[in-house]
């Protein structure tokens, strides 16, 4: 099933921990609703901007497996409306060069610099609400010998 033109739902829920652990990730309708959104309203124009494939290292997660990984409670990522992004998978765009576009040009709920350094994150996260205000909150992920933590940038 596609969500964007160039998105699939496969894509979005793939995930190695859930066929290792034997996790069903399938979302319901109302997750796909916003993955479709996201998609279109994130996705897609990122897709069309850079015209390179873009690696979604991590979509949809359904509770078990948000849980199994360790994310947050809250993840944004259990209802569809968050995209974990990696272009320097395939290397011709930068993570950064994502992470500036979304912030200069998209509307966004949060936008996160996941790690990395002062140049580059290591992936970008990214959530957007269909539905309800999206607050273009901009963080940046650093992890110590304490855990992870988020300062607002």
């Amino acid at each position: 099933m596609k969500l964007s033109k160039n998105l699939t739902l496969r894509e979005v829920t793939k995930s190695n921990t859930a066929n290792r652990l034997g996790i069903d990730n399938t979302p319901e309708e109302f997750d796909i609703k916003n993955l479709r959104a996201i998609a279109e309203e994130v996705f897609q124009p990122l897709r069309d901007h850079f015209g390179v494939p873009l690696f979604v290292s991590s979509g949809f997660r359904s509770k078990k497996l948000n849980k199994a990984i360790g994310g947050s409670k809250y993840s944004q990522h259990m209802v569809g409306e968050a995209l974990d992004i990696d272009a320097d998978v395939y290397g011709s765009v930068t993570n950064r060069e994502l992470f500036m576009f979304i912030k200069e040009n998209l509307i966004f709920d949060q936008l996160i610099w996941e790690f990395g350094d002062d140049d580059t994150p290591n992936w970008v996260h990214v959530s957007y609400k269909d539905k309800g205000q999206n607050r273009k909150q901009v963080k940046r992920a650093y992890r110590d010998s304490k855990g992870v933590y988020y300062k607002v940038i």
